[in-house]
């Protein structure tokens, strides 16, 4: 038998039916020398900070940092039943190897990775790595699968990030909570991208119009408009130059403009065709 581990019920589904594994059991599908399970996103996850001490339950200054040694992993609640189910696959004496079908991407190689590790199994593992879930997609990946060793670096890439997202994200929180006694999310994507934006914003309130000169010829009821010139004089030196000279155009250039009223009422015609059931 061959163990196929997907990252939703859905791509589960979708394998199954190309490969002949649709008979339902419970937590996965079998069939045709294949048998067909999911994780059902993240199954395991890092542990809270109590699982290392229970000191941590209470935020304070005087615990910071905290810098686990070695992370723990515990089971995403409610989760448990899938977890066992896939354990056990992982585990059966039938099954000669199993492929990771999860996402193709750094976070299904950890999704599939962190399952595997604490279910203990030692099947061989294969990668299916596909962009597609069209038929002859899932058909030529598994025509096509990969050692699964090849992506351990992509697997340490990942915890990486992931354990870096603990670090910040509770270091972070408790910090600036603990200082202005009151919760203050923090993490290593959400607080520069907000610093962004908070930057851009001040940035606006702080802009202050300047007038600007253009220069603009007309000829046969078509307008030609200079670049803008912040010096008047300058503006006043390029008209003078044009005046009493034929107008010579060197080159055309066409760009198609955004209109909003012209995207709302294709968006209006197509969700009313789609709502139709036309496309």
């Amino acid at each position: 038998m061959i163990l196929v581990i997907a990252e939703k019920p859905s791509v589960a589904m979708s394998i199954g039916k190309v490969l002949g594994a649709t008979a339902k059991k419970d937590g996965y599908t079998e069939g045709n020398g294949y048998i067909i399970s999911w994780c059902v996103g993240h199954l395991v996850g890092l542990a809270p900070t109590e699982c290392y001490n229970e000191k941590y339950q209470k935020w304070a200054l005087d615990d910071l940092p905290i810098m686990p040694i070695e992370f723990k992993y515990t089971v995403s609640k409610g989760k448990e039943k899938q977890l066992k189910v896939l354990s056990s696959l992982l585990n059966r004496k039938d099954v000669e190897y199993v492929v990771n079908a999860c996402d193709a991407g750094r976070e299904g190689e950890l999704i599939f990775r962190l399952v595997y590790n604490l279910s203990k199994s030692t099947k061989p593992m294969k990668r299916l790595w596909i962009s597609s879930m069209e038929d002859s997609a899932i058909k030529q990946g598994f025509d096509n699968l990969k050692d699964g060793n090849d992506f351990e670096l992509l697997y340490k890439a990942a915890t990486l990030r992931q354990q870096a997202d603990w670090l910040v994200g509770i270091n972070g929180t408790r910090l600036f909570s603990c200082l202005y006694n009151q919760q203050l999310n923090v993490g290593r994507v959400m607080s520069p991208t907000l610093a962004m934006i908070v930057q851009r914003n001040a940035e606006i309130n702080a802009f202050k119009s300047e007038p600007f000169y253009n220069v603009v010829l007309t000829a046969n009821n078509v307008a030609f408009t200079s670049a803008k010139f912040k010096d008047k004089t300058q503006a006043d030196e390029l008209l003078k130059a044009c005046e009493n000279q034929p107008i010579i155009i060197t080159e055309i250039e066409n760009k198609e403009k955004w209109n909003v009223n012209t995207f709302l009422d294709n968006f209006y015609k197509v969700s009313t065709r789609y709502s139709a059931g036309v496309l």
